[in-house]
């Protein structure tokens, strides 16, 4: 068995994991300080959002520069440093690339301002022009992610498009200087050591040709484009077939570089409105991961979270695909104990979740501090940052980004060497939620993804792939090897099969109560 195919994968958000320089924004030398911490929480890759140079309008998902760091996050030699000591502590580094869109600053978009319209240099991007009399409105109907229209016009009259900010011209992948570009990325940091990389929007490349506009009669009220809440049905900028010609070619650059210490990988952040769809992905010819966004999405429900578990594992097997993966929370998102209900309740449920899914066949993946319990802050209005506030004026994401608490008793909470507020400032009450308060504490969060995650390495890791999963009532029922899992999403505590207790996410006697899950051996 390959090693991404059961791995459990950190993901760092780069700008609020750790600060080594004192400047109030996360850096890689940090992530370096920090990388004992992720071994010995028991996870066997980080994932790392971008560091590349980028005028941080998107915090990073604006690329000027895919082949150089960020001065913000450190150098060159900082990114090599990162990958030579993760390897030594066993741990792989999954790179973050965004080929949906560049910055505004980057090289090719500047040329393409400097061209006229038709040229070569506008040909990398989708240059059109407008509608109306005069060109004066937008090519088509589609919406920014980020609120607002997706087109924005330059001074001689012609419009381009960006699914996300302004400041992030899409590229137009019909031109084969594209990919010719992005296999040049894929190479350069192959041979820098990395072992993979989490493909940002990797549903998005291909537009439909035509840029038509979208039947407003399918767009059930969305007032965005968002791929977050699929509620679309005709989206020509998503999910168009031609995108599984660029997994294809990565997938052969990718194999070019496996070697005895293990393949490299891709995986798609491809939010997919099916589990059928999401399977194409990671055909065995594609990429080897795709995120499993349907798992994120499910609510507090025994038959809900079943139903998903078969489902992905059903289209995976059909589309003879990878291992289905697992995750609930990352930047983009409120955070899962917030959304299972806040407080005790939401803890509860999410330990419980958490539980559940590292019984699971396949892969992982965590968010930072969520083995601390962080629950999504509401950020001050003055402090927040995202570029999705300022275009909606809805709190974006910024409640899930807010920097680490390493230890200490008040804000930075050791966050890095300065004593004042980091880039997103953190709260007043996280004393006893820091690193250090709970590793001196067997009943912290922090301790019980510590067991969880060195069960799920004796108990099932290996295990038979075979998965069934039932909802009796209110209660998950997941068979996989010589492991029951059970989860109880009702109100009242219910009777306990026989059975012997491997590790449960809250005291259990005869009876699991309500928003607890176990794994007995059976």
């Amino acid at each position: 068995m390959s090693w991404w195919q059961e791995a459990v994968v950190y993901q760092v958000y780069v700008r609020s994991f750790a600060d080594a320089d004192g400047d109030g924004v996360g850096d890689l030398p940090g992530i370096t300080s920090r990388l004992p911490y992720l071994r010995d929480l028991g996870v066997d890759a980080l994932w790392i959002t971008p560091f590349y140079r980028s005028p941080q309008k998107d915090h990073g998902y604006d690329v000027a520069d895919y082949t150089d760091i960020d001065p913000l996050f450190g150098t060159l030699d900082d990114a090599d440093a990162l990958i030579t000591r993760a390897h030594e502590l066993g741990l792989r580094v999954i790179v973050d690339l965004v080929p949906n869109h560049t910055s505004d600053q980057h090289e090719w978009f500047q040329a393409a301002l400097a061209a006229a319209p038709g040229s070569p240099e506008r040909a990398r991007y989708l240059f059109r022009d407008g509608k109306g009399r005069k060109g004066t409105k937008p090519p088509n109907n589609w919406n920014s992610i980020f609120g607002g229209p997706a087109w924005t016009r330059v001074p001689d009259g012609q419009w381009y498009l960006h699914l996300f900010d302004t400041s992030q011209p899409d590229l137009d992948w019909r031109n084969p200087e594209v990919g010719d570009m992005f296999e040049g990325v894929l190479r350069f940091w192959l041979d820098r050591g990395v072992d993979g990389f989490r493909v940002d929007v990797a549903h998005g490349l291909y537009k439909e040709a035509s840029l038509r506009d979208q039947k407003r009669s399918e767009l059930a009220d969305s007032p965005t484009g968002s791929m977050v809440e699929r509620v679309l049905r005709d989206e020509p900028m998503w999910e168009q077939p031609e995108v599984h010609d660029v997994y294809r070619r990565w997938r052969k650059v990718l194999e070019e570089y496996g070697d005895g210490e293990g393949e490299r990988i891709g995986v798609a952040e491809a939010w997919t409105q099916t589990a059928e769809s999401m399977a194409e992905f990671v055909r065995p010819d594609e990429l080897h991961q795709a995120f499993n966004f349907g798992w994120l999405g499910t609510d507090w429900s025994a038959r809900d979270f079943a139903q998903v578990i078969n489902s992905s594992i059903a289209a995976l097997a059909t589309a003879d695909a990878s291992p289905p993966t697992w995750v609930l929370s990352n930047h983009d998102v409120v955070r899962h104990p917030t959304r299972y209900g806040g407080g005790t309740v939401g803890l509860d449920r999410a330990r419980a979740a958490t539980l559940v899914m590292l019984a699971l066949p396949g892969s992982a993946y965590l968010y930072q501090g969520e083995e601390l319990g962080l629950e999504q802050v509401d950020v001050p209005p003055e402090a927040r940052q995202d570029p999705s506030w300022f275009r909606t004026g809805e709190p974006g994401r910024d409640g899930c980004r807010v920097p680490l608490p390493w230890g200490g008793d008040a804000p930075p909470y050791g966050f890095g060497p300065s004593s004042a507020q980091p880039w997103i400032p953190q709260p007043d009450d996280w004393a006893d939620l820091t690193v250090a308060a709970q590793e001196a504490d067997d009943t912290s969060m922090l301790a019980f993804y510590r067991r969880v995650l060195a069960a799920r390495r004796t108990w099932v890791r290996g295990a038979d792939e075979a998965c069934v999963a039932q909802a009796k009532r209110n209660v998950l029922v997941v068979r996989r090897g010589g492991v029951t899992v059970l989860l109880n999403a009702g109100q009242r505590p219910v009777q306990l099969p026989e059975g012997e207790v491997i590790i449960s996410s809250a005291p259990v006697g005869d009876r699991l109560p309500p928003n607890t899950a176990v794994w007995l051996r059976t």
